[in-house]
């Protein structure tokens, strides 16, 4: 019986089926915009949209909407289908997308662990804790977390490195709240302006970079142009910084043990990332799973080095379960008191965006089947020109994240040279500055330094970062002889 099954199994994996599907070029789509259930599927993705949206306000997590939405909108593409007589097209075309979601949900699983196991370490805690103590003024401090941010979001993702910078700047802030709102404003700008120029720093980058659209050396390409975005609005903000001391603690916090290991395999993580999908022209995904099997076998090394100790980082009661129950163990399962698991850092990975991140794809995904994005496509990129609807899809994404921005571009397959792409990556990772909204570093801060940095003190500097943001893409357009 289960010889029979393993080759039924075998029979199903190397079936010709299981690969007769390789992208939507192969689809024949219908155009269902003007039908009931096309115009239904849209307003579904509207109201699910204006809830994630409203996440601020309604304390609802933006998950739950968009994730009802994308199976709504599936099962009205599948009944629309199915009513004009074709019964494959639907389900090939959501196979397609969830198997895109699959790459990038293990590639970004990877990367958050990695993250999150430094924050466990004390990795980014000990380098807010050096920042505060040096006792830097609060103009020096201001030039600093904007630095940092800019030059950290490459290699983390913007939303972790805007919570840790915002918390060195509120530590010192004090009463000076001028400080603090500009100090915030300053680090949403930076982070979202280093994530722009590195396949890391962002999910709109990675989904360029993992379609082949752009080489790993080429975004290095949009440095000169992210800066930009960045400095002016900067040394803007800088002249209305108070004087005064810097408050906060004065005890330096260290890192735990095996941190610099930990930093270590991250690095090698992401070259063997890169030279997989470079030279070898493997998945990406590939060679960060591998780097996250690699950080398992050092977290087992530490679980049987590491004395009990009540974690300080930030994550909170990381240990509090086997302290309590003080269960044994043997390796990963019994004769030795668990002090560090893996598997607890996994489970703080951002789970809601990971989520958030399958709605939409399944949401553009749908609305694209149904001929959305190929009616969108030939209006913006046909209708307005390329470099037009580059342009507008940055703006698009201070109202509406980023990342369904971006994904619909990539669905739209528009006909453009590496200049244009770059130009999409730059705009849809610098445009959501312009708001607080517009990005997940600026949701973040509003709720950390919160009645203080907030939507409105945010937009009475948009004109600064709308100047910022015109001369980041002049310069591209003037580097890349695109003018």
């Amino acid at each position: 019986m289960q010889i029979r099954s393993l080759l039924l199994f075998a029979g199903l994996f190397f079936s010709p089926s299981l690969y007769a599907f390789t992208g939507s070029e192969s689809l024949s789509l219908i155009d269902l915009t003007d039908s009931l259930y096309g115009v239904l599927a849209l307003l579904i993705f509207v109201i699910g949209y204006i809830f994630v949206l409203g996440e601020e306000f309604i304390h609802l997590r933006k998950s739950k909407p968009i994730m009802v939405a994308a199976g709504l909108i599936w099962l009205l593409t599948g009944v629309a289908y199915t009513l004009s007589g074709d019964h494959v097209t639907a389900g090939l075309a959501a196979r397609q997308y969830i198997l895109e979601y699959a790459e990038l949900f293990l590639f970004l699983l990877a990367a958050m662990t990695f993250i999150t196991t430094m924050e466990e370490r004390l990795v980014f805690a000990a380098l807010r804790s050096w920042l505060v103590v040096q006792r830097f003024s609060l103009r020096k401090i201001y030039w600093i977390t904007g630095l940092l941010a800019f030059c950290i979001s490459p290699i983390a993702d913007n939303l972790s490195t805007a919570l840790l910078m915002g918390a060195v700047v509120l530590a010192v802030g004090n009463s000076y709240h001028q400080f603090v709102t500009v100090g915030c404003i300053n680090i949403v700008i930076a982070a979202n302006a280093g994530g722009a120029f590195s396949p890391f720093g962002d999910i709109t980058t990675l989904m360029v970079w993992q379609k082949g659209l752009v080489q790993f050396e080429d975004f290095l390409n949009l440095f000169l142009p992210a800066l930009i975005t960045w400095v002016i609005p900067a040394i803007l903000m800088s002249r209305v910084i108070e004087a005064g001391p810097p408050s906060g603690e004065t005890e330096r916090l260290h890192m735990k043990k095996g941190a610099i290991t930990i930093i270590f395999i991250f690095l090698f993580t992401i070259a063997l990332s890169v030279m997989a999908h470079s030279i070898l022209h493997l998945p990406p995904v590939l060679g960060m799973m591998t780097g996250l099997g690699i950080l398992k076998l050092f977290g087992f090394y530490i679980s049987k080095h590491e004395p009990f100790t009540q974690d300080q980082g930030h994550i909170r009661h990381h240990h509090a379960e086997n302290l309590t129950t003080h269960e044994k163990s043997k390796g990963d399962h019994g004769d030795v008191i668990r002090r560090f698991n893996i598997f607890k850092v996994v489970e703080r990975s951002s789970w809601d965006t990971l989520m958030f991140f399958y709605g939409v794809v399944l949401c553009v995904g749908g609305l694209a089947t149904l001929g959305y994005l190929t009616l969108l496509s030939e209006w913006m990129y046909t209708g307005l020109g390329t470099t037009t609807a580059n342009i507008l899809v940055g703006l698009a994404s201070a109202l509406v994240d980023n990342i369904p921005v971006m994904f619909a571009v990539l669905s739209m397959e528009p006909n453009m040279d590496l200049q244009q792409w770059l130009l999409v990556t730059l705009t849809a990772g610098v445009g959501g500055s312009l708001l607080s909204v517009g990005s997940a570093a600026g949701i973040a801060l509003m709720g950390q330094a919160q009645g203080v940095y907030t939507f409105m003190s945010h937009l009475k500097w948009s004109w600064a970062i709308l100047l910022g943001y015109a001369a980041g893409i002049y310069t591209h357009l003037y580097i890349g002889n695109v003018l």
